[in-house]
């Protein structure tokens, strides 16, 4: 995905958001394994594994990519929903181990969304390795497997 398409998905979000979600879809992007396709999946910057890799997609929706990561700015927070925390209780459980290794604040979470309210205390390094823990493969086995 370009910066001009960050600088769309941006356009309306509130400037206090702009550098910290840049820098957090930069580190993603950097850290993500080969074979994810970046895209704008339900209206958020997404990473997903495309229909020619796996032609099933997602249950969910006829022709739709297997969504795995996304990244929003919300009014209060940045969101970053990761399907694989919410499918692999190890990779949960190592997420929450390591979380307070690198942040002093509560970890802000659902089942798939990770929520940070303050824009300069966002673990990247953190982010960029969980978004390197799982391959296109073995998100496929996961999905196909649950």
């Amino acid at each position: 995905m370009e910066a001009a398409s960050i600088n769309q998905y941006l356009e309306d979000k509130d400037e206090k958001w702009h550098d910290a979600f840049t820098k957090l879809y930069q580190t993603i992007n950097e850290h993500i394994p080969d074979g994810f396709e970046n895209t704008i999946q339900y209206g958020m910057p997404s990473f997903v594994v495309p229909l020619s890799t796996f032609p099933e997609g997602y249950h969910c929706e006829e022709n739709t990519p297997l969504p795995f990561l996304s990244i929003a700015a919300q009014k209060n927070h940045i969101a970053v929903y990761h399907m694989g925390i919410y499918a692999d209780q190890q990779l949960l459980k190592w997420f929450e181990q390591e979380y307070p290794k690198h942040m002093t604040t509560k970890l802000n979470m659902g089942k798939s969304c990770i929520r940070f309210t303050n824009p300069n205390k966002i673990p990247y390094e953190l982010l960029g390795e969980l978004a390197s823990k799982v391959s296109v493969d073995e998100w496929i086995a996961t999905y196909k497997g649950s």
